[in-house]
């Protein structure tokens, strides 16, 4: 074997074992994903409208949807310690959308049932928002997107009542959960004598 071919056969392996070291190295620097609470919250869901509505013993106590609205239900699976999480929920409508960042208007209320003192949501209306008013260039196939409302809502998780929900038909509920990562940290006053 000549030296040419010597050299190039030593550049092809330390070629070689730097492509190697460098997959390694980046396999080893992202993180698995894991099957736990973030990806799999176990919330379950229910929607009735005036036409379908059927009265459950957890959530016999809320009224049935009136004609134009749908009642969603979320039933939140119990956890060990329920303080360190939260519900975060977005509603809104999925819509065709284009270059423009769009916004949908609506006013979500909270409401209480008489004589329970449970809560419950609802948005009356949904209609078009405000939007950005800029010249799409771009041709092709449009897409859609989930476009929410300017209000949302953190709810303390609480698996012991229904997270019950009033909107206008064609609309949606998303959902997610937090949980805290951290402990808390404290700001002390000092006392100057």
């Amino acid at each position: 074997m000549n030296s040419s071919t010597l050299n190039a056969a030593k550049h092809a392996i330390t070629a070689t074992a730097l492509a190697i070291s460098l997959l390694s190295f980046n396999a080893l620097a992202t993180s698995p994903v894991q099957r736990n609470l973030h990806n799999d919250t176990g919330i379950t869901t229910q929607s009735f409208t005036s036409a379908d509505h059927q009265t459950q013993a957890a959530t016999k106590m809320f009224p049935a949807p009136t004609a134009g609205m749908v009642q969603h239900i979320l039933t939140l699976p119990t956890l060990a310690d329920e303080s360190n999480y939260m519900v975060e929920i977005q509603i809104g409508q999925t819509k065709v959308e284009n270059c423009n960042r769009q916004v949908l208007s609506g006013k979500l209320t909270q409401h209480s049932v008489k004589g329970w003192g449970y809560n419950y949501y609802q948005v009356d209306s949904i209609s078009e928002g405000p939007s950005t008013l800029m010249a799409c260039m771009r041709r092709g196939e449009p897409n859609t997107a989930f476009v929410p409302i300017q209000d949302d809502l953190k709810l303390s998780y609480d698996s012991r009542l229904a997270k019950v929900f009033y909107l206008p038909e064609g609309s949606e509920i998303r959902y997610r959960t937090w949980r805290v990562e951290s402990q808390f940290s404290s700001s002390k006053a000092t006392v100057k004598s």
